[in-house]
Formats: structure tokens, C-alpha cells, sequence
């Protein structure tokens, strides 16, 4: 009997292999090896180490790279906050309005990212909305430089990111039963307390699963830094365009993207690192 259930159980598992293998087969056809080919180019090249020295010793490339994490980092602390709390509301809104809430909150993502972007061209402009605003009811007494600058570059990947984030949450808040919060309470629990001990290491998995969606999506994303920030504001996904595109210097783009890869796993497993120690039953 045994036996037969280990041979059933194999068998199962050669089942599913064959049918995960085509899936496989096409995301190693079509990104695993690109991105291979491209982490190895500098290093078949014979000049890896020059080629690595250079990027990091150079002032200016020191300067995108740092930028390009600042605007990461803060996009998304900016985006956990604001959709923790959409989140949170559309958890605990009756179920016919949870619907209409999380279908305005995705709305913004069914509009392309270049669209978005010019939309903001506009707002932040120095004619555009928000200066005419400002100076309006008195807080500017003439038009602000907002366009092309890291605030630009900022509130467009925080629009454009925080959707992600509130779905990423929604659904782990509403498995958080409530009676839980209410028992916190009764014990003597402040508010504070009930979010900080009770919701917060709850939520865990979902913070985490949004922050690197979001971390890595700021990271990466090119449109919007590049039309919101222009030449002032390179970032990482700018300068790798300018390198391949505009210099050809395609083994210095191969450089910038692995860099990028690399930074982007370790986030990712820094990230993962933080959900076991925040809430071990992640792990």
C-alpha cells in the first residue's frame, strides 16, 4: 500500500513538472536568458573589473545611483503609508462598497504610464494646477519650479505605484478578523497598541509583498523619471537608456543593468529577511 502511494505520489509530481514545463521553457526563453546574456556580457568582455571600477568610482554615476534609491526608498514609505490606510478603509467598508472602492482604487492603473505622467506635466508645471493654487489662496507669490525636479519624479511613481500597494494589503487586512482588535481592546489595549501589536504584525506579509513590488517598480521604471525629471533627474533606467540608446556604450549599459539586478534581488531578499523576523509564520 505503500508503495503504491509513493508511486502515485511520483507520478503526480511528473504531472504536474510536464504542465508547469512549458510556462518554464517560455520565462527561460524569454527573460531568464536575456538577462544572463546581459549580467554576462561585461564579464566576457575581459574588462569586468575596469568596467565595474568605473561605474562605482565614477562621482556621477555614484550620484544617479544614490538618487535612484532615494526616490525608491522614499516612493515607497510614501506609498506603504497612504495605501495602508485605503486599504484598511476599503477592508472594513460594507461589502458593496468594498467593491466600487477597489475598483477606484485600481482605476488609475487601466491609464498608461506616459499618459500619467503628462497628466502631471501639466499639474506641476509652472502655469499648471498646482501653482495656479498656490498662488491663488497666498502661499506662492510666484510659480513654483516643481516640474523636473525629485518631488516631480516622486508624486508621479507614488500615484503610479500606490494601486499595487492597496491591493497587495486589502486582502490580507480583510483576513484580520476584527473580534481580535475588539478582545485587544477589552483587555486594555489602546489604539495604538491594538495597531501596533495586533494589526500591524498581521499585515506583515502583505507590507512586504507591496513595499517590493513598489521598491522595485520605482526602481526600474523609466517613463515616468524620464518625463517628470528630464536631464536633471537621471536615474539608473535613464542613464542605462542614454548609455545603449544615445552613446552605444552597450557594455556600460550591460554594467548599469546588472547593477540594477543585483540591487533589486538583494531588496528582495532583505525584504524577505524582514517578514521572517517581523512575523516568523511567513517563513
Amino acid at each position: 500500500m505503500a508503495k503504491s502511494s509513493k508511486a502515485s505520489d511520483r507520478q503526480g509530481a511528473a504531472a504536474t513538472w510536464l504542465l508547469v514545463a512549458p510556462a518554464l521553457a517560455i520565462v527561460a526563453g524569454l527573460l531568464v536568458a536575456p538577462v544572463a546574456n546581459t549580467a554576462t556580457m561585461p564579464l566576457t568582455s575581459g574588462r569586468a573589473v575596469a568596467l565595474y571600477q568605473r561605474f562605482f568610482t565614477g562621482a556621477f554615476n555614484q550620484a544617479v545611483t544614490l538618487r535612484t534609491l532615494e526616490i525608491a526608498a522614499v516612493t515607497t514609505v510614501v506609498s506603504l503609508v497612504l495605501g495602508f490606510v485605503a486599504a484598511y478603509v476599503v477592508a472594513r467598508a460594507p461589502q458593496k462598497a468594498r467593491s466600487i472602492l477597489i475598483v477606484a482604487a485600481v482605476f488609475p492603473l487601466l491609464t498608461g504610464t506616459v499618459v500619467r505622467s503628462f497628466a502631471f506635466m501639466v499639474i506641476l508645471g509652472r502655469n499648471g494646477l498646482a501653482n495656479d493654487f498656490l498662488q491663488k489662496v497666498g502661499l506662492a507669490s510666484a510659480p513654483l519650479q516643481m516640474l523636473y525636479t525629485e518631488f516631480a519624479v516622486i508624486v508621479g511613481l507614488v500615484y503610479l505605484f500606490t494601486p499595487l500597494m492597496i491591493v497587495s494589503l486589502v486582502g490580507v487586512l480583510e483576513n484580520i478578523d476584527p473580534d481580535l482588535s475588539r478582545a485587544a481592546a477589552s483587555l486594555g489595549a489602546t489604539p495604538g497598541a491594538v495597531f501596533r501589536q495586533v494589526i500591524l504584525p498581521l499585515a506583515v506579509p502583505g507590507l512586504i509583498v507591496g513595499s517590493v513590488l513598489v521598491f522595485t517598480g520605482s526602481f526600474t521604471a523609466f517613463a515616468t523619471p524620464q518625463l517628470l525629471g528630464g536631464e536633471q533627474q537621471t536615474v539608473l533606467a535613464t542613464l542605462l537608456y542614454q548609455k545603449a540608446m544615445v552613446s552605444f556604450d552597450w557594455m556600460g549599459a550591460a554594467t548599469i543593468a546588472t547593477v540594477m539586478v543585483v540591487i533589486t534581488l538583494l531588496v528582495v531578499v532583505a525584504m524577505t529577511m524582514l517578514a521572517r523576523r517581523l512575523n516568523p509564520a511567513t517563513g
